[in-house]
C-alpha cells in the first residue's frame, strides 16, 4: 500500500480478551479510522475464536501481524510443538477452529504504511526482526542501535506491541511507538490503544471491568478463567514489576 493514510488505529496485544475488544472498536476514533492495524498476539486467551471472527468482520480496514503468541497457537494446534509456556495458550489453540488456525498461519511479521505527519511506518509484532525479542521505553542507546540496524532509511517510526506497556520515545532519530495491550495491560487498567495522524496519540478505553469479567467467567471455558480474568484485566501485574521482569530479557 503506498496512499498517504489520515489515521490509523493501532491495536495490539488483545490476547482474547473479548469485551475489551468491543470497547475499543466503539470508539468513534477507531471506527472512523481509514485502517486498523493489529500489531499481533491477537487470540492467545479466553475467547480466541470469537476475537478473530469479531476482526475478521470489520473486512479490509483491519490489517493483521502475527505475534509469538499467535505462531505459537498455529504450532500447537498442528502438533510442531507440544508445549506453550504461556498457560492459557494451550486452551486457545484447542479452541480455534481450523479454518481461524489457517487463516493466523498467513499472516505477516511485519507491514509498512503510509501516514500524514509520520511519513513511512513500519508496524511489528517485538521488533522488526523478531517476534520475541524484548525492547523497552528504557532500553539503552546500544541496544536500539542493534535492533533498527537493518532498517531502510526512510523508516522513520516504528510501530511495536509486545511488552503491553505504552510508550512513546525516540531512537536515533526513530520514534517508536508501543500503543500497550487492548486485553492484558500492565500497570494501568482499561484497553490501550493508539491513533496514528498526524501525530501519536496513545490512547486508553474505560470499561466495565467486573462486568466483563462475569463474562468472561460464563462465556470461556478455560479452567482458571475467574482468576485469569481477575488478574489481568484488574492490571495486577505493575509497571515497574513487568519492566523488572523484561529487563532480564532486554540484554542490560
Amino acid at each position: 500500500m503506498t496512499d498517504e493514510l489520515e489515521r490509523v488505529a493501532v491495536l495490539s496485544d488483545i490476547h482474547g480478551v473479548l469485551p475489551a475488544l468491543e470497547a475499543v472498536l466503539a470508539e468513534p476514533d477507531v471506527a472512523t479510522a481509514d485502517r486498523i492495524v493489529l500489531t499481533g498476539d491477537i487470540a492467545a486467551g479466553p475467547q480466541p475464536a470469537e476475537v478473530v471472527d469479531l476482526l475478521r468482520a470489520q473486512g479490509d480496514r483491519v490489517l493483521w501481524i502475527s505475534g509469538n503468541a499467535d505462531r505459537e497457537l498455529v504450532e500447537y494446534h498442528r502438533g510442531e510443538r507440544t508445549d506453550i509456556p504461556d498457560p492459557i495458550a494451550p486452551y486457545a489453540a484447542t479452541a480455534l477452529r481450523p479454518d481461524q488456525i489457517d487463516f493466523l498461519a498467513t499472516l505477516p511479521k511485519t507491514l509498512t504504511l503510509s501516514v500524514r505527519g509520520l511519513g513511512k511506518i513500519l508496524f511489528c509484532h517485538a521488533t522488526p526482526r523478531d517476534d520475541e525479542e524484548v525492547v523497552l521505553v528504557d532500553s539503552r542507546p546500544a541496544r536500539w542501535a542493534e535492533v533498527l540496524a537493518d532498517l531502510a532509511e526512510d523508516i522513520r517510526t516504528v510501530v511495536c506491541g509486545h511488552t503491553h506497556m505504552p510508550y512513546v520515545r525516540l531512537a536515533h532519530g526513530r520514534l517508536i511507538v508501543n500503543p500497550g495491550s487492548v486485553g492484558m495491560p500492565y500497570g494501568r487498567t482499561g484497553a490501550h490503544w493508539c491513533l496514528l495522524g498526524p501525530g501519536t496519540d496513545l490512547r486508553v478505553t474505560p470499561y466495565d471491568i467486573p462486568t466483563a469479567i462475569t463474562r468472561l467467567v460464563h462465556e470461556s471455558a478455560y479452567p482458571e478463567i475467574a482468576d485469569w480474568a481477575d488478574y489481568f484485566l484488574n492490571s495486577r501485574a505493575s509497571d515497574t514489576e513487568a519492566l523488572e521482569t523484561f529487563g532480564l530479557r532486554d540484554g542490560r
